[in-house]
């Protein structure tokens, strides 16, 4: 079984992309994130024909997220029941959808970026964090193969950006961010990819600007975390690189699992 997460950037901009994708690395379960389409304007006829059902959670313009199975598709939540809501709005983004997908549960999740650490925005990052953390808590421990997928916008550890020092006084890397990441993870889930990545530096975001990604200069903030009866079935885990090349590509790259049958 093959799952995956990617944040497409917007749907729209990328559907071409999005379907050569799946009929190439053909996952059995798609996380997505970004979707930026409304609630009921999910492409379903682009994804159908290669026999995927969707979930989806969506605003329009911003955000969205959403689940692509082709082995089966229930107990479908939107959302976190202690989401904080966004700034001075009073309301909920759609940041979040978890699925059971055959026998896996995932959660496909967007983290808000947090913008500047003196922004409102960075004290909505760390209260939605923390919901997410309550809702981790009792799905994590479940008998049954959990992944935690998505965009989490932090970068766990220094080592996961380019250069340390280009990111100082800015969000992704700050203790705050990164301590409140770990307390997610210690709810009984493991990062994948770093236990079993190929290759020295499995960034998986680089800035459209200034040839980031042919110059080597990402970061690792799409991430996976798996409870301990996934992480047990896990042979391989990679970023699909491939991915964020060529034409008009999200400027995020895909983060592929296989787990054993």
């Amino acid at each position: 079984m093959r799952i995956a997460t990617w944040n497409v950037n917007s749907v729209p901009a990328r559907l071409p992309r999005l379907v050569a994708w799946l009929e190439q690395a053909a996952p059995d379960v798609a996380c997505l994130q970004e979707t930026k389409v409304g609630a009921d304007q999910f492409p379903v006829d682009a994804v159908a024909p290669l026999g995927y059902e969707f979930a989806h959670h969506g605003e329009g313009r911003w955000n969205g997220v959403a689940v692509l199975s082709r082995v089966g598709l229930d107990e479908v939540v939107r959302g976190l029941s202690g989401d904080p809501g966004f700034p001075d709005q009073g309301t909920t983004e759609a940041r979040t959808i978890a699925a059971t997908c055959g026998p896996v549960r995932v959660r496909s999740v967007y983290v808000p970026n947090g913008r500047t650490p003196d922004d409102p925005h960075y004290g909505y990052k760390l209260r939605w964090l923390a919901a997410l953390e309550a809702e981790v808590a009792s799905e994590a421990a479940s008998d049954g193969p959990y992944a935690l997928m998505g965009d989490f916008n932090i970068a766990p550890t220094d080592e996961d950006v380019w250069d340390r020092a280009a990111f100082v006084g800015s969000t992704h890397v700050t203790p705050a961010e990164r301590a409140a990441l770990a307390a997610v993870r210690t709810r009984g889930l493991t990062d994948i990819i770093p236990r079993i990545s190929k290759g020295p530096h499995p960034f998986t975001y680089w800035d459209y600007r200034a040839g980031a990604f042919h110059k080597g200069m990402g970061m690792r903030i799409d991430l996976v975390y798996a409870n301990a009866a996934l992480a047990s079935l896990v042979k391989d885990a990679w970023v699909d690189r491939e991915a964020r090349k060529g034409k008009g590509p999200s400027d995020h790259a895909p983060v592929i699992v296989d787990l054993c049958a």
